[in-house]
């Protein structure tokens, strides 16, 4: 039996006997004879067959494949012509080498960090879903990379991929802006027993992340115990009215008494202070009191002292007109003016020595 076969530009023919592989048939006409079955493949793309292993043994096919065997936790991607084309877990895959030019990089998935340079936009991919893991670091944020529970380094701003097995892979961040930690509503007691309520801040960065992260727990929760309890002993130390008007120093001797504690947190302190002072009801009305009597004696003194004042000017000018007899007269028609002011109509009845006193008056 003979039959001719045609395998045309970009082809290949794959001569079976008894599933047994006897030829390869190039481009051009071929006659095959007897009980012999062909096979023809398109060269572009994979390789596709049931079974590599028989094919790949013989020499001619292998010349024309590209063959890449991938190992157990290992993984391939593949370019074709230089652009991402797919991901090959654990087998043995061929493509061909006629049309396109096929790169490969093999990695082992074993190792946590990805060294190889695989584009993001590979990662991203659907194909690459499930074998990677993604941390971000915001613009704002410092990292701590901690494989198996082991501090490794420091991470800055950015995008990190690390392979997904069963390697334990965690990034903890720290914001690294200003932040500000508010202790509200602690009940204390002043120097002269005076309970009142205390609302403190505390504006802070931190400075040190592998001290704040490593060194130690909850940086927060231990700065808010710091700062209580130093309230508490320096709130206590002083009278009322030394809080009420020396709040400043307060803040500076706080800062200053847990300055090297809060270095220990790796943190560094911008600012503190007292926001308010509430007082219970009792006291505030003592205090209350307090203030009004301080206003009135205050405007107690200051009407005191304008009555002296005017005093003071009434005697200057009295001692004027004293000494000069037409200041008199000028002040004696003042008034006289003055007085007229508020007469609407004069009525005489008599005798006309009214009249003559009037004129007495005003003449000389």
């Amino acid at each position: 039996m003979m039959k001719k076969v045609m395998i045309q530009k970009y082809q290949t023919g794959l001569v079976f006997e008894k599933r047994r592989l006897v030829a390869v048939l190039s481009e051009g006409k071929h006659w095959v004879f007897g009980n012999k079955f062909v096979q023809i493949f398109e060269m572009t793309g994979a390789f596709e067959s049931a079974s590599l292993a028989v094919p790949l043994k013989n020499e001619t096919l292998r010349e024309l494949l590209n063959v890449v065997d991938v190992k157990d936790a290992h993984l391939a991607v593949v370019y074709e012509d230089g652009r991402f084309k797919d991901v090959l877990v654990a087998g043995t895959f061929a493509f061909w080498k006629s049309v396109y030019d096929y790169t490969f990089t093999i990695v082992d998935t074993r190792k946590v960090e990805i060294t190889e340079e695989i584009p993001e936009y590979i990662l991203e991919s659907a194909k690459m879903r499930g074998l990677t893991r993604k941390f971000n670091v915001l613009n704002h944020e410092n990292g701590m990379l901690f494989i198996d529970g082991k501090y490794v380094k420091s991470l800055s701003a950015g995008t990190y991929y690390f392979w997904n097995n069963s390697v334990s892979v965690e990034v903890k961040t720290v914001d690294l802006r200003q932040q500000q930690l508010e202790i509200s509503g602690q009940e204390l007691l002043s120097k002269d027993k005076a309970g009142l309520r205390v609302n403190f801040f505390v504006r802070y960065k931190v400075v040190d992340i592998e001290k704040a992260l490593v060194e130690n727990k909850d940086f927060e929760k231990q700065l808010y115990i710091i700062m209580q309890l130093a309230l508490r002993a320096f709130i206590g130390g002083f009278s009322l009215d030394e809080i009420l008007n020396k709040k400043e120093i307060i803040n500076d001797l706080i800062l200053k008494e847990v300055g090297n504690k809060i270095v220990e947190l790796g943190i560094e302190v911008n600012d503190a202070g007292i926001r308010d002072i509430i007082l219970p009801g009792e006291m505030k009305e003592i205090m209350n009191q307090v203030l009004v009597a301080e206003k009135k004696a205050q405007a107690n003194t200051i009407a005191r002292r304008d009555e002296t004042a005017s005093t003071r000017s009434l005697l200057n000018s009295a001692k004027l007109m004293e000494e000069n007899e037409m200041l008199w007269k000028l002040k004696e028609m003042e008034y006289v003016e003055k007085i007229a002011d508020r007469i609407g109509d004069i009525s005489i009845s008599g005798s006309g020595n009214v009249i003559s006193q009037l004129k007495e008056i005003f003449v000389k």
